[in-house]
């Protein structure tokens, strides 16, 4: 008697053919991608080193890092209400990445006597190096797009973030004149009428009219009104 043979894969499958199983990452790709990944986040432990400069200049005790200013910002973005047209998960990634350069560079601010024109270029050299440091793959190319965008104020994203790095400022501050005693009102002007969105605009004026609540209970001294 004849064997019979063996069932086609298209009649195990119900008439489908199987397809092989997607090949798997090789041991060597993941290890040269666990490689840049550790060399990337070592740069960025800099971040959380590296206090911000305003702060600083202005003697605040125990200023916080770039890190914890980038933080609050994802958080605030996560926090946000929702806006039609808007990518809150953009707004979150753009608002952990927009300083990241300053891993390198530092927080140059606009006291240090160095041009905006300057001032980006470095920055922008210092994010290709990151990228490539980190392989130049998809990530490396999604952070360095989110950067520019961020940079560039070329969405509506870009904007939103724009607005909550100056509104995780003024709270900052708000609270550096409460914990110590300081007159921070520089940092309330020069964010004055500068919000872009409504979000920015909202945020903002909440913390500019617990400011004067505080001064007017006593709580911090009386600071002129924005």
């Amino acid at each position: 008697m004849a064997s019979e043979a063996p069932p086609s894969s298209a009649a195990v499958d119900g008439g489908a053919a199987l397809k092989p199983p997607p090949s798997a990452t090789s041991s060597a790709d993941i290890a040269a991608s666990a490689s840049s990944a550790i060399d990337f986040l070592t740069l960025c432990q800099r971040l959380k080193t590296t206090k911000r400069t305003g702060w600083i200049q202005r003697r605040v005790k125990d200023p916080e890092s770039i890190a914890d200013h980038m933080y609050r910002m994802g958080i605030m973005a996560l926090i946000s209400s929702d806006i039609p047209g808007i990518d809150r998960d953009k707004c979150i990634k753009m608002a952990i990445v927009h300083d990241i350069a300053e891993a390198i560079v530092g927080d140059i601010t606009p006291f240090d006597g160095i041009s905006k024109l300057e001032k980006n270029r470095r920055e922008r050299e210092a994010l290709d190096h990151m990228c490539k440091l980190l392989g130049g793959g998809p990530r490396a190319k999604e952070i360095g797009e989110l950067w520019m965008d961020y940079e560039n104020n070329s969405s509506p994203e870009a904007e939103i973030v724009k607005d909550l790095d100056k509104v995780e400022m003024i709270l900052q501050a708000l609270e550096y004149e409460n914990e110590q005693g300081k007159d921070l009102d520089e940092f309330f002007q020069s964010t004055a009428g500068k919000f872009q969105t409504e979000l920015g605009r909202a945020w903002a004026s909440e913390i500019v009219s617990r400011r004067r609540r505080d001064a007017n209970d006593g709580t911090t001294a009386k600071f002129p009104e924005n």
